[in-house]
């Protein structure tokens, strides 16, 4: 099903060779901004299924896509042919787009629907995706690409051969899930086992806020050995959470609290972003901002939880805090790596030389941990990435349906969202690139009725 396009097995900074692309083609976007901004449309690489004269029928697919690494100039909003929606590697098809037009439901692939997108968000992985530094997204689909994970919307065909797992989904259907690539789109092919109703006391957006951050949360903590529930849990069940302001964060604080963790100290990075986790039940909310070095800060992290070190740290930061967190760990303790943010640049929409070379300086000092050290020390290193789960069909339908379950109890929060207009892309991706945003970045295809 997962065939890689033009697989390379030599690596640069764990990066296959094809970040030479993402090097040149980002440099060029940011030579030809700074020298000649009107020249800019110029680097946008022809899109075969794209409508050069699109039709006012309402049945056609608009998404976002983009042809090549580079800034936000890149992120185009076409119109496709009649017919084509967009697809997720998972499918096996060439490319992102897929033709409809002359295929019955018995003809669609077995066990999926289509799904007429009213909401979908945005994640801080679509712009590495953008930057051409996604790995998976590189190793399975390529050029053009129309990123996006989070989706929410109406069910408007069904497969009428296989099954959707016992999901039974009907055209008309309120639904979320997530794509694996494909959801920046008003219309997209998905296998029904990623779909769930949506619940009744849920928007679109609302619940296109869920699936990456919430799925991310609950299997850090599977990999904590706090989900499902154990009966040989740790004696300490102390969590640090980084970035608990953020999607992933926000959830990691609830259903931490929900599996009995405690403490629950969260760090965020603004003194703005402290009563977010707060209102979600963090025991503790550290604002990094306020100490001067970062041994202060970590004399604070330990002060907040009366245990000799930490049972599980879930750190999504990169070469800051890697090192740090480990040590920080309780005998048995379990550091959790789901993402390597401050490896990456912050607030930059162009990756200029100067940036590579920053990125470069990261990935060269990135923390070294030796496997004995970590049967010494009883200590574990874990990490994941949810875009390469699409094989994991059981795993996945059990975090699904837990986390359907604790929304239909009302014990999980949805995100603090921000909505934007699809059209608006740019603007998203400039907002999660500062920093500066809380919770999720949400983008309507059309208003809500």
């Amino acid at each position: 099903m997962m065939e890689a396009k033009d697989e390379i097995s030599f690596k640069l900074f764990g990066q296959d060779l094809n970040v030479i692309l993402a090097v040149v083609a980002n440099i060029l976007s940011w030579l030809v901004a700074t020298l000649a901004p009107s020249f800019l449309s110029y680097l946008l690489p022809n899109i075969d299924e794209e409508d050069k004269s699109p039709s006012t029928s309402p049945v056609q697919t608009q998404c976002i896509a983009i042809g090549r690494p580079g800034g936000i100039e890149q992120l185009r909003t076409i119109t496709l042919k009649p017919g084509f929606v967009t697809v997720g590697y998972n499918l096996g098809f060439p490319s992102p787009f897929v033709n409809l037009s002359d295929k019955t439901d018995e003809e669609l692939p077995s066990g999926t629907v289509v799904v007429e997108i009213q909401a979908f968000s945005v994640n801080y992985a679509d712009c590495c995706i953008r930057w051409g530094l996604y790995e998976s997204a590189n190793k399975f689909v390529g050029w053009p690409i129309v990123p996006g994970f989070d989706i929410a919307g109406v069910v408007e065909r069904v497969s009428a051969s296989g099954d959707t797992d016992n999901i039974s989904l009907a055209v008309g259907d309120k639904v979320y899930g997530a794509t694996f690539f494909g959801a920046y789109s008003s219309r997209c092919l998905v296998p029904g086992r990623q779909l769930r109703r949506i619940p009744s006391d849920l928007s679109f957006a609302e619940a296109a806020s869920l699936p990456a951050v919430s799925m991310t949360a609950l299997y850090t903590l599977y990999l904590g050995g706090r989900f499902p529930a154990q009966d040989c849990t740790p004696q300490n069940k102390s969590i640090l959470i980084h970035s608990a302001a953020g999607g992933v964060g926000g959830m990691l604080v609830q259903m931490s609290k929900l599996l009995g963790l405690s403490p629950v100290v969260g760090i965020v990075g603004r003194s703005s972003k402290v009563d977010h986790p707060k209102s979600l039940g963090c025991d503790t909310v550290i604002d990094k901002s306020g100490f001067k070095s970062p041994s202060e800060l970590w004399e604070e992290i330990q002060s907040a939880n009366k245990a000799q070190g930490y049972s599980i740290i879930a750190d999504a930061n990169g070469v800051s805090t890697l090192r740090g967190s480990f040590d920080h760990l309780c005998a048995t303790g379990r550091l959790v790596v789901f993402g390597f943010h401050s490896n990456l640049p912050m607030g930059q929409d162009m990756l200029n030389p100067w940036v590579w070379l920053q990125m470069i300086w990261k990935m060269a000092h990135m923390p070294k941990f030796d496997a004995m050290d970590l049967v010494v020390s009883n200590k574990s290193l874990l990490g994941f990435n949810l875009s390469f789960f699409v094989d994991e069909i059981s795993m996945l339908g059990q975090i699904y349906d837990q986390i359907g379950a604790w929304l239909k109890e009302g014990k999980l929060v949805v995100p603090r969202i921000t909505e934007l207009p699809m059209a608006e892309i740019g603007t998203a991706h400039q907002l999660l690139q500062s920093g500066k945003s809380v919770g999720k970045i949400v983008m309507l295809t059309k208003s809500e009725t």
